[in-house]
């Protein structure tokens, strides 16, 4: 049930199971997910409405969206992806043109939301991202009072993707929580490249170097307090010279626990992208 005062929206009951089959209901307070969905995209023009099996791409992601959670909010500078999202019965609201990152574009929904929510920030193009991830990552962040920002990585397992700047790379302490973002590869086996003469052939020679990558994905799970105060912040240096916006958390000491999981997901960033999951949707449709 909802508290006084509080929309019965921003609550869902998630069933778990005890091993001896004693199934109990836990009541997980004030999650209301955000996509960030801005319309124009440099590498693949109008990508978040682009046909895709039937319904623009963005739909997608909603619907991934509300099999986890019962508050998912579009938030969008665009008139026709707000229409797009209405006519199918989500719900989406404008906001300015004027924001540097998705997570500042989420950040001015949160400043509606109760106090103490948890807020989730999905990224618009990750149509194949599974509801059980977006559910493991608000798990962690609930489970440990301590923790302000979760995201998610997945192991890479294509060197080709060690080389890509579009697949960004994420590195983490023996507690989880990371030590840095980067569209290079990291870390660097410096040794191994000595030997090979480069990271391609390294990567080939020895194909357990890639235990070592991961690949971060469009996925953060913030406290309400703690974005508004990362979207206070400036742009930070490494920030621009990035373009990963998770650095600005980093670069003033706001921790960010990363957790691997199994599931897959393609952020859509290009055309190659795009293709991928098309075909992804099809072969499941078969």
């Amino acid at each position: 049930m909802a508290r006084p005062g509080e929309p019965s929206n921003l609550f869902f009951l998630e069933i778990s199971c005890y091993s001896n089959g004693v199934f109990f209901a836990r009541e997980v307070e004030k999650v209301a997910c955000v996509i960030p969905a801005r319309l124009e995209s440099a590498r693949l023009k109008r990508k978040l409405l682009l046909p895709l099996e039937g319904k623009p791409l963005i739909l997608h992601t909603l619907e991934k969206a509300q099999i986890a959670f019962s508050n998912v909010i579009v938030a969008t500078d665009s008139i026709e992806i707000l229409q797009v999202v209405e006519s199918a019965g989500g719900k989406a609201v404008m906001t300015s043109h004027h924001h540097n990152s998705g997570s500042d574009r989420v950040a001015e929904v949160a400043e509606t939301l109760p106090e103490n929510s948890i807020v989730v920030n999905l990224q618009a193009d990750e149509p194949l991202i599974e509801p059980s991830v977006l559910k493991r990552a608000v798990d962690e962040i609930m489970k440990n009072s301590k923790i302000e920002i979760v995201t998610t990585c997945e192991k890479i397992d294509n060197p080709a993707d060690v080389m890509n700047p579009n697949v960004v790379k994420v590195v983490s302490d023996e507690e989880g929580f990371a030590i840095y973002f980067s569209r290079s590869p990291i870390p660097f086996p410096r040794e191994a490249v000595r030997k090979y003469g480069s990271l391609e052939k390294a990567l080939s020679e020895e194909p357990q170097l890639l235990l070592f990558f991961h690949k971060h994905t469009g996925l953060y799970v913030y406290r309400r307090e703690s974005l508004l105060r990362f979207s206070r912040l400036r742009q930070s240096k490494l920030e621009k010279l990035e373009g990963l916006e998770q650095l600005r958390a980093l670069e003033n000491s706001i921790p960010i626990k990363v957790i691997e999981t199994e599931q897959k997901s393609i952020g859509v960033d290009t055309l190659e992208d795009f293709q991928k999951v098309q075909q992804i949707l099809r072969e499941k449709r078969v």
